[in-house]
């Protein structure tokens, strides 16, 4: 799951809507809507987003957080090194090799040291 799919089924349950019920506001299938939550799409366009935001009745920091989430949701990221130093090829290479075996606690330790460089 992306942080905006996380986002997305919290604010879709907060408001009391299943995912069928939501997905036809939207004029989706609740497929498509299930994979957006679940991080198996590529991100929505800021349409979809627009859409959102109508059907949710967002104020403006909400769908402001909707839309920074998009921006940190790719569910396949893929990074180019060329240029870079042989320490950050390494870093890129290992970090998607490990990645799974992180629990929170330090995924959210090296997220603290990354924000704030």
């Amino acid at each position: 799951m992306t942080p905006l799919g996380r986002r997305l089924r919290d604010l879709r349950e907060a408001r009391g809507l299943t995912l069928a019920v939501m997905a036809a506001e939207l004029g989706v299938s609740a497929a498509y809507l299930s994979a957006v939550e679940h991080g198996k799409r590529a991100r929505p366009r800021s349409g979809f987003l627009e859409l959102v935001n109508a059907c949710l009745n967002l104020d403006w920091e909400e769908a402001e957080e909707l839309r920074r989430l998009s921006e940190i949701s790719r569910p396949r990221v893929v990074l180019d090194t060329g240029g870079l130093s042989p320490k950050a090829t390494e870093l890129a290479n290992l970090l998607a090799v490990r990645i799974r075996e992180l629990d929170d606690s330090r995924i959210d330790t090296l997220l603290a040291e990354l924000r704030d460089p």
